[in-house]
């Protein structure tokens, strides 16, 4: 089931015309630095977009603009997990796994997801109980697992364990029904051109 949906929420995706797509990544980043999540959050975990996925880099610019430390994830294929790297610019960035760019394994810039507010995750669907549907690896569901969520959290405080998860899409990814596990681990946010879906309150 999962994977017949996955192939049909991409073909959906990859339709959007080029002109379409760049209205609807603007709506998408206009709510999303509204948040009070990314307004407040210090250190954010973003993605490198790829293919037709909402494009992250004007995020990612965005951030370091606003002088927060911007984090990015490199796949670690030995391990099957993934490794984040602090950045401070996206020319920097490396070819990795599958071709997504990559932040460049230095040491002295390795950090934890416990040093994170905020994290932006990328996926194929999602429905608006925060449930998502990714690209069958499993990379972000093994990083987000590590630790216990509480269920309802969503604001950036010092005091939490956990970052906010939000999830950026477009209208053209969310579905009824994500088909999930109890133990998969849900967005607190999804945010499409049209509006922010408050998966808490759901």
């Amino acid at each position: 089931m999962k994977k017949e949906l996955r192939k049909k929420l991409l073909e959906a995706r990859d339709s959007i015309g080029p002109d379409t797509k760049t209205e609807k990544e603007a709506a998408i980043r206009e709510r999303l630095y509204a948040t009070f999540a990314f307004r407040y959050a210090e250190n954010i975990l973003l993605y490198a977009s790829f293919k037709s996925e909402v494009a992250t880099f004007p995020c990612i610019q965005q951030a370091l603009r606003l002088k927060k430390t911007v984090v990015l994830p490199r796949v670690d294929q030995k391990n099957k997990i993934l490794r984040l790297f602090k950045i401070d610019n996206i020319t920097g960035l490396e070819a990795g796994y599958m071709g997504i760019p990559e932040p460049k394994a230095v040491k002295r810039n390795k950090t934890l997801l416990s040093n994170v507010d905020l994290v932006i995750i990328p996926g194929v669907g999602f429905d608006i109980h925060g449930n998502r549907l990714g690209y069958g690896a499993g990379y972000y569901d093994r990083l987000l697992q590590k630790g216990p969520r509480v269920k309802g959290q969503g604001s950036v405080k010092k005091t939490t364990t956990q970052p906010v998860l939000i999830a950026l899409a477009f209208e053209e990814q969310i579905v009824s029904k994500v088909p999930g596990e109890e133990h998969d681990v849900k967005m607190d946010k999804i945010i499409t051109e049209k509006r922010t879906i408050d998966c808490r309150r759901k």
